[in-house]
Formats: structure tokens, C-alpha cells, sequence
């Protein structure tokens, strides 16, 4: 039998792009989705994780090992700490999508900044950038910057002022830092969209990174 990977959203337009994204790099794993749009937004509304969320995101995790995962990937940043506090409950590897894009990012450079359309994700994606470079022995520093209104934007269909928002927020830390991290997947399609000569400092996204470190994970198996 083939192996099996979960993939754990907490919006469906991720669902979409990150399974093709898995699909196209390990075409021989199965990979199947859970999908609760509920776990972002009950988190955007509390202004934080609950300990009812982490409850809840273990009992998925519990649920994917249950359907037959080898291993689980979960698409969410803003539930990060919930993944790290719900890996003990099950006995099958479970990654964070933003784990690869953190590592890299510390690798790459000092001055990292962190671009984010909502706070709940913002907070979770730094701490994750500190504690990777915690366990590399690296001193980082940190420059953030909010795209205010972009999420809204996006939830109400309006990418273009997304999009927008989020052009001129990586204008603008592009001349104080060595490298991006894109804090939301939905983030990476508009840096597709820069010219090269745009783009003056590396900029990370969790799919991509996220999607390596998995197939690397399913191969060691």
C-alpha cells in the first residue's frame, strides 16, 4: 500500500493550491484533506488561540491518523502552537507548513522581516522565526510589518486591494532586511506577480518550502 498524507486547512482556497502542490512533487502518496474554516475564524475572533481550538485540532489530528496518515501537514499559521501542542496526542509525524520557511529564513539572514495581513498570524509566525533561531544558536532581529485591511479585502473578494496592500508592504521592508517570510500562503501568488528586478531580497513562502519538507518527510518513511 502507498503512503498517506493529511493535509489539515483552515481555508478552502488552500486546500486547492496545496494539494495540487502535493500532488505535483510526491505523485505517488496519497494525500487527502480536513478542512475547518472555523479554526481560523474563531481564532480571529478571540484575538487568539482558545483552548478550546487546540482541543479541537487534536481531535483532527487524532482523526487523520485514524483515516490511515503516515504523516499530517497542517496549512494554517495562525494555529501553529495548537500543531506543536497537538503532535503529543497522536503517534504519526506532524509538520507546520511555516517550519521550512522559518529554517530557511534564519539560514539566509540576520534582519528578517515578516509580513502578515493579520495579527493572529503575525504573532505566531515570529515567535516560530525565534525559536528556529533559538535551536540554530543564531541572534535574529525581527522587522514586522502589518498589511492593515488586506485580509478583510480578501475576505470580501476584493484581491485587488489585497493585493495591492501587500505589494507596497514588501516595498517597503525590501530596503531593511535580508530576507521576507510571507506569514498567510495566500500571500505567495502575489509575489509570483513581481518582476524579478522587484525583487530585491529573497522572499519566503510557506507552500513551496512547507511541500519540500513534507515529500522529504513521506521518502524517509
Amino acid at each position: 500500500m502507498g503512503k498517506k498524507l493529511a493535509l489539515i486547512h483552515t481555508a478552502t482556497v488552500n486546500a486547492t493550491t496545496i494539494t495540487q502542490l502535493c500532488k505535483e512533487a510526491m505523485p505517488d502518496v496519497e494525500v487527502f484533506n480536513i478542512v475547518d474554516e472555523s479554526l481560523l475564524k474563531n481564532t480571529i475572533a478571540a484575538q487568539k488561540l482558545t483552548p478550546t481550538t487546540y482541543r479541537r485540532l487534536a481531535t483532527y489530528l487524532e482523526s487523520a491518523e485514524a483515516a490511515g496518515a503516515d504523516a499530517i501537514l497542517v496549512t494554517c499559521s495562525s494555529i501553529g502552537p495548537a500543531v506543536d501542542a497537538g503532535r503529543q496526542q497522536v503517534n504519526i509525524p506532524v509538520l507546520r507548513i511555516d517550519q521550512a520557511m522559518a529554517d530557511e529564513a534564519v539560514r539566509m539572514g540576520q534582519r528578517i522581516g515578516v509580513i502578515a495581513t493579520h495579527s493572529t498570524t503575525h504573532e505566531p509566525t515570529s515567535a516560530l522565526d525565534k525559536a528556529s533561531a533559538a535551536a540554530q544558536g543564531k541572534t535574529i532581529e525581527l522587522i514586522s510589518h502589518l498589511c492593515t485591511g488586506a485580509f478583510e479585502a480578501m475576505m470580501n473578494g476584493d484581491t485587488t486591494t489585497h493585493d495591492h496592500l501587500i505589494t507596497t508592504g514588501l516595498q517597503t521592508l525590501m530596503d531593511q532586511v535580508d530576507v521576507i517570510v510571507l506569514a498567510q500562503a495566500t500571500m505567495a501568488r502575489v509575489v509570483d506577480t513581481l518582476p524579478a528586478t522587484a525583487k530585491r531580497v529573497p522572499i519566503l513562502s510557506s507552500p513551496t518550502l512547507g511541500v519540500a519538507a513534507a515529500k522529504e518527510l513521506m521518502a524517509a518513511l
